[in-house]
């Protein structure tokens, strides 16, 4: 299964979680450890939720990135022109 992560800069390190795990985070020094670590967790998370007799659940978050432009740099919206 692939799950989506979420990694985050705080202020001395790199956070990670997994929106459809709760409590399942981790933490690196670099965005490559934090990555390395949630990866890790996440089996972890897995392992504990089988060994419980939990279903994991299927993954279901998506991720996506939306370009926030400040409205100086948009582009103007450009007029129609009538026929006569």
């Amino acid at each position: 299964m692939r799950y989506a992560v979420v990694i985050e800069k705080a202020k001395r390190n790199y956070s990670a979680y997994v929106p459809d795990l709760p409590g399942c985070v981790a933490t690196g020094a670099t965005e490559e450890a934090a990555q390395r670590n949630i990866y890790e967790a996440i089996q972890f998370h897995l392992d504990g939720m089988r060994e419980d007799g939990i279903r994991p659940p299927r993954p279901a978050a998506s991720c996506g990135y939306v370009f926030a432009m400040p409205p100086e740099h948009a582009e103007p919206k450009r007029r129609r022109r009538r026929a006569v």
